[in-house]
């Protein structure tokens, strides 16, 4: 049995064993402005999202914050009745406050001196488009492209880094964003060694046959010095998570905030008016409200990279808790003892102490939570499992993990 058959004989095995995740009021145009790029007359034989493109001039572009639907359909023949119409007509297809800025649009229009518009299609994301039509219908109908997934399997050795050696390899990018959200626990990323070893089997989506993105991992395994690490998916209470050969999750938890007791005064938010620069601004935090001198918590162990005084921010500790998460807590009135720039700390334990430091109208404590060095909202930040695979689920799990090892022993 050749090795390709194998691995399909036995993946096929797997996925039968383990069950597989499900992998978008008021209709009035949207605030939008437009930002036209380009003219262009199409050769005679294109067809663009199933329309004659032949048959008329393109006008493309991207969607602008600030402005209205309106305005562009309305220097192109379509009145507001007619947009109206079109708007109540395919309500229950596609709503137009969903309409994001910086995503593309294409315009059909006669090719007369009156340049009506015939169709607009709006470019939602990478397989989904909406074709707004202004002929005898007015109506929005959606234009699905070709999506497919695909099982694909890899292995590689490290010279510099996970990142290079899969860039190298001509990888899409997400591949090393989910491979270092599985081992981002058991796995330094950043202490990674010449000759340090990967597998992995994963699934990935293609659009018109072009790899979009790494949409799941089905095993993995890492490989170094007198270690190794094997990853297996399986899935617990309707969540999956990954688990060791011995069936321990390979991720640990956050506590749920980092003070005991304390009121949410304000959210996570991309423009929110500051209360004393009076201006919009991006608020990438939790504030926190609480007396000052109440102990602040790291959510989970880690390393602190920094501490000091930091401008409006005031004084501030940084965690990293792993190559993926990191966590920030601002406003304090001082720090705890040994809290210093390359200390170690557990979770739960005290780091500072609220205060009202830097640009701050009263005792509060900012908090801030990174993915992948990017802010997210530390109150959406969904819990994984932590917990080992329960004795009523092992007996399955030995089955998954039994597939999950024969896969990777293929290549």
């Amino acid at each position: 049995m050749t090795r390709s058959i194998k691995l399909i004989y036995i993946l096929g095995a797997f996925l039968a064993a383990l069950s597989c995740k499900n992998s978008s009021t008021e209709n009035k145009a949207p605030v939008i402005q437009t930002d036209t790029t380009t003219v262009r007359k199409p050769d005679a034989t294109v067809y663009l999202y199933g329309i004659p493109a032949s048959s008329y001039n393109l006008v493309k572009g991207k969607i602008k914050r600030n402005g209205f639907l309106s305005s562009l359909l309305l220097q192109h023949g379509i009145t507001m009745d007619e947009i109206d119409k079109l708007i109540r007509n395919s309500v229950a297809v596609f709503d137009v406050r969903k309409i994001r800025s910086g995503n593309s649009y294409t315009l059909f229009c006669d090719r007369d001196s009156a340049a009506r518009a015939r169709y607009l299609v709006y470019e939602h994301d990478a397989a989904v488009s909406y074709i707004f039509s202004f002929n005898d219908s007015l109506n929005i109908t959606p234009w699905k492209k070709d999506v497919k997934n695909i099982i694909k399997y890899t292995s590689f050795s490290i010279e510099t880094s996970m990142w290079d050696a899969l860039m190298n390899g001509g990888f899409h990018p997400s591949l090393a964003v989910e491979l270092s959200d599985v081992f981002a626990w058991t796995v330094d990323f950043f202490g990674l060694q010449k000759g340090d070893s990967f597998k992995v089997i994963y699934e990935e989506m293609l659009i018109d046959n072009k790899p979009i993105q790494v949409t799941r991992i089905i095993g993995a395994q890492f490989s170094g010095p007198g270690t190794v690490i094997t990853a297996v998916p399986f899935i617990q209470d309707g969540k999956e998570s990954f688990y060791d050969t011995k069936g321990n999750c390979l991720r640990k938890a956050f506590l749920k905030a980092p003070l005991d007791f304390a009121r949410v005064t304000s959210r996570f938010s991309s423009s929110r008016l500051h209360p004393i620069l009076r201006i919009r601004r991006p608020h990438y935090g939790v504030d926190y409200a609480a007396p000052i001198g109440t102990p602040v918590h790291a959510i989970g162990d880690g390393r602190v990279t920094q501490t000091g005084y930091e401008n409006g921010s005031g004084r501030i500790v940084r965690i990293n808790h792993n190559s993926v998460y990191s966590t920030a807590y601002l406003h304090l009135s001082r720090f705890a003892e040994g809290i210093v720039p390359g200390a170690y700390v557990k979770q739960n334990e005290i780091i500072g102490y609220v205060g009202s430091s830097g640009l701050s109208t009263g005792p509060h404590l900012d908090f801030r939570f990174y993915k992948n060095g990017y802010p997210v909202d530390p109150l959406r930040v969904e819990a994984p499992p932590v917990d080992p695979v329960s004795p009523e689920n092992m007996e399955k799990y030995e089955k998954v993990k039994t597939v999950v090892l024969s896969l990777l022993d293929t290549f």
